[in-house]
């Protein structure tokens, strides 16, 4: 005579109350981490802002972001207003202070708002939310914008901060699933440096953008009006998202800079 554990039923129900189980105790620990991750993402976003521009603990070639047990302070100390713009087809619908936009938007904090999930929105015909955050950066006025786009394998993204010119004064790139020691380093310090006094602007105020460009002619990136920064051995298709990314997010600002000089 079998065993009542040698059924098939009896697996199947055993199966079934695993699954119950273990489905029970994963989104409790979900549930429980939440706060911490949710911590954690605010403290990421606001060290990855104030390193762009060049508020960091860096050293001689290091990497070295502001401490967690501090950024909070130094965040609201550095970051004297977060803006958000609202457009749509290139226009400015609408330009909110961090309070306004907290008020309408169930008190969220402008640098949290989900880049993906705005550009899926004007995807869809929508307008959408470009955050902004304005500081200083040796005592002149200085603007940090967010960019993402797409790498050879996943997302990247990052920050880009901005004199009144439009003319680079700090980044930030990370990356998803970049290819290490290829495509990953655009995180890398040498490769983010290259950018500062980068223009995106023509002389005639054409927006231009960045190229991040194979057999650049200025491999040291000294010359700071040819629109180009060297690219990485390697990693062509992460290069070319670097420079799509650029292009398509920070042209969005245009308005915005242009009605600084009006």
């Amino acid at each position: 005579m079998s065993k009542k554990t040698d059924s098939n039923s009896y697996t199947i129900i055993f199966a079934i109350i695993m699954v119950v189980v273990v489905g029970s105790l994963l989104a409790f620990t979900a549930s429980s981490l939440k706060p911490n991750i949710k911590e954690n993402e605010r403290m990421e976003k606001q060290q990855n802002i104030l390193y762009a521009m060049g508020i960091n603990d860096n050293t001689e070639g290091s990497i070295t972001f502001v401490s967690t047990d501090v950024v909070g302070e130094v965040f609201s100390k550095n970051i004297s207003e977060q803006i958000v713009l609202e457009i749509k087809d290139g226009k400015i619908l609408k330009e909110m202070n961090r309070d306004e936009f907290m008020a309408a938007n169930n008190n969220k904090e402008p640098y949290l708002i989900d880049i993906k999930k705005e550009q899926t929105k004007a995807k869809n015909g929508k307008s959408r939310f470009l955050p902004l955050f304005k500081g200083e950066q040796d005592g002149k006025t200085v603007y940090v914008a967010p960019i993402r786009g797409k790498g050879l394998w996943d997302a990247i993204w990052g920050y880009v901060a901005l004199d009144k010119d439009m003319i680079v004064r700090g980044t930030f790139f990370d990356h998803a699933g970049e290819t290490p020691g290829l495509g990953a380093n655009i995180k890398q310090r040498y490769f983010m440096d290259d950018f500062y006094g980068e223009r995106l602007l023509t002389e005639a105020g054409v927006f231009k953008g960045i190229t991040v460009a194979k057999g650049n002619n200025d491999p040291k990136n000294e010359d700071k009006d040819d629109y180009e920064v060297d690219a990485l051995a390697g990693a062509t298709i992460t290069g070319d998202g670097v420079s799509a990314m650029i292009k398509k997010d920070l042209r969005l600002y245009l308005p915005y800079f242009q009605n600084l000089k009006n």
